[in-house]
């Protein structure tokens, strides 16, 4: 099997693989991007951050964009359906430590859907490209674009979508093969991201369904797509980037960790969430992490009851004790 990993070029950004973590909110914080990035994501993507709350000044937008300096590519993602309030915040935020800026055009989130945000741009796709155009214009960091297959079944127009963005100046399109109305439901279409490729010049990256070294293989061969974007398949599994470039180099799956390894990591990823929210927070926001790492190993049923009552990080170790015993 030919090695399929590639070093990706977004604008005057150079990824060393082409294997990104894709956003998430409520997951893609700084602990959880600094253990993909050490297990070798090629591209950490930050929670996306409203253009309106950097223009209100937000406290916890504050919190949002902070970025290790391990982190060593890292994508900042804006959403909102101003133009002029989107461009005007990339360019007050440009200094700070992230390479690209991403805008957000496929979260299906019914509050955000509401306000014409997210997934709610693609049937806009004049402003779309408004919003596109007045971006890459305001800054000189690479602007990236992520949509949806559609919005809904009648609306499939991922292709007329990322032709714009390409116009207006993106330096990279990610397409989820998913409409906006299947959510995360039903399987990914892939051909979707095929004909996008067809289309472009610039990289297009696929998501939707990557969960192992195989799919992320696959989706590369059938679609021709640049690089892949790792989703929910992530949580609780910052390993999967590590396996995904080994599969890609050499054609062979790794193992799933060893339960001591997933106790180290969730002990690490706690200590990390501790230094960044403090006790409080860290250990309540930690509890679907665990929920997610402890999934499909022995007596996991047993923790997901133990972990909501846990509020302190010596509870939260008395737990790891249980795991597997």
């Amino acid at each position: 099997m030919k090695n399929l990993v590639r070093k990706l070029q977004i604008g005057n950004v150079t990824l060393e693989n082409n294997i990104i973590l894709a956003p998430m909110a409520g997951v893609t914080d700084l602990p959880f991007r600094l253990l993909c990035a050490r297990q070798g994501a090629g591209l950490t993507c930050m929670e996306m951050v409203s253009a309106k709350a950097i223009y209100y000044h937000n406290r916890n937008t504050e919190e949002l964009m902070e970025i290790h300096p391990e982190e060593k590519h890292v994508s900042l993602q804006l959403f909102g359906s101003d133009p002029e309030i989107i461009s005007e915040m990339a360019k007050r935020i440009e200094d700070r430590a992230f390479d690209i800026l991403d805008l957000n055009m496929g979260c299906p989130v019914p509050k955000v859907v509401n306000n014409g945000e997210g997934s709610a741009l693609m049937k806009d796709p004049l402003l779309a490209g408004k919003i596109i155009e007045q971006t890459a214009k305001a800054i000189n960091k690479p602007v990236t674009v992520k949509i949806r297959r559609g919005f809904d079944e009648d609306h499939v127009n991922a292709v007329e979508i990322a032709h714009i963005a390409q116009e207006s100046g993106a330096a990279a399109v990610a397409v989820h093969g998913r409409t906006r109305e299947q959510y995360y439901a039903g399987k990914a279409d892939w051909e979707i991201i095929r004909q996008v490729k067809e289309q472009l010049t610039i990289p297009v990256i696929g998501n939707g369904d990557v969960t192992d070294g195989a799919s992320a293989a696959a989706m590369l061969k059938q679609t021709g797509c640049d690089g892949v974007m790792v989703g929910r398949a992530a949580r609780g599994n910052p390993w999967i980037f590590a396996q995904i470039l080994h599969f890609l180099e050499t054609g062979e799956a790794l193992p799933q960790p060893e339960l001591d390894e997933v106790k180290r990591q969730i002990l690490e990823h706690a200590e990390l969430m501790l230094a960044c929210k403090g006790e409080y927070t860290a250990i309540r926001e930690m509890r679907k992490h665990v929920s997610w790492y402890s999934a499909g190993y022995p007596h996991s049923s047993k923790i997901r009851q133990r972990i909501n009552e846990v509020e302190s990080m010596e509870e939260l170790r008395e737990v790891m004790d249980i795991l597997g015993h």
